[in-house]
């Protein structure tokens, strides 16, 4: 049985989440809190996967509320409605484990978070692709390239997402001549850092996003 915890504000969204839980036989919705706080102050824990909403009114840094979440054990998937791509990359680059739009249906969730709970292989909006998606997909990158390229698309300069990193910009320049080099070698070439802004937006869209492979 898969423990979820949700961190929801959305009255109606926790009512429609409660309903789906409850048709799932290998899933228990076994806590629900308006805050960050309020889930790591819960006895119940820790889940085998939390559910969080990206925009909490009381709690609106998505980034600062995964880092929390993960620091205390748990496993993070957002589930979010919006399209502001440096909220999606500050979030994946603080280290959520999976990331899902609103206009996936409940079976995409389920696959997401029966791979998140086992620590599976799918990572991100969805574990596969969406339905009718063409062309190549998305290259497979290391953990350290995925943190390089989400931190430098959410808006820092490169030496800015190095430093936030714990990396050198020198080392930090490689990793992102790499991502360059593996984007082309699938047929996206990317040059800029609107190209690869705009290319991790149509993944997140495609749900071509895969758990990073080792460090490299």
């Amino acid at each position: 049985m898969i423990e979820l915890a949700a961190i929801e504000d959305n009255r109606l969204l926790i009512d429609g989440l409660r309903a789906w839980a409850g048709t799932m036989p290998d899933m228990r919705l076994a806590a629900v809190t308006a805050t960050v706080d309020g889930l790591l102050q819960a006895p119940s824990g820790p889940y085998d996967v939390v559910l969080l909403n990206p925009l909490l009114r009381a709690d609106p840094d998505p980034a600062v509320n995964v880092r929390r979440l993960i620091d205390a054990g748990q496993r993070v998937v957002l589930v979010d409605g919006s399209a502001d791509l440096s909220m999606v990359a500050r979030s994946l680059a603080a280290g959520a484990h999976g990331y899902l739009t609103r206009d996936h249906d409940a079976a995409a969730l389920a696959r997401m978070l029966r791979a998140v709970a086992s620590g599976g292989t799918a990572w991100s909006p969805g574990p596969t692709r969406a339905p009718g998606a063409k062309g190549p997909g998305r290259p497979p990158l290391s953990e350290r390239e995925h943190r390089v390229l989400m931190a430098y698309v959410s808006g820092l300069t490169l030496d800015s997402a190095a430093r936030s990193l714990g990396i050198s910009p020198e080392t930090a320049r490689t990793y992102l001549k790499r991502i360059k080099a593996k984007y082309h070698q699938v047929g996206k070439p990317v040059y800029t850092k609107l190209d690869l802004a705009q290319q991790v937006r149509e993944d997140c869209t495609a749900g071509t996003f895969r758990r990073p492979r080792a460090q490299a």
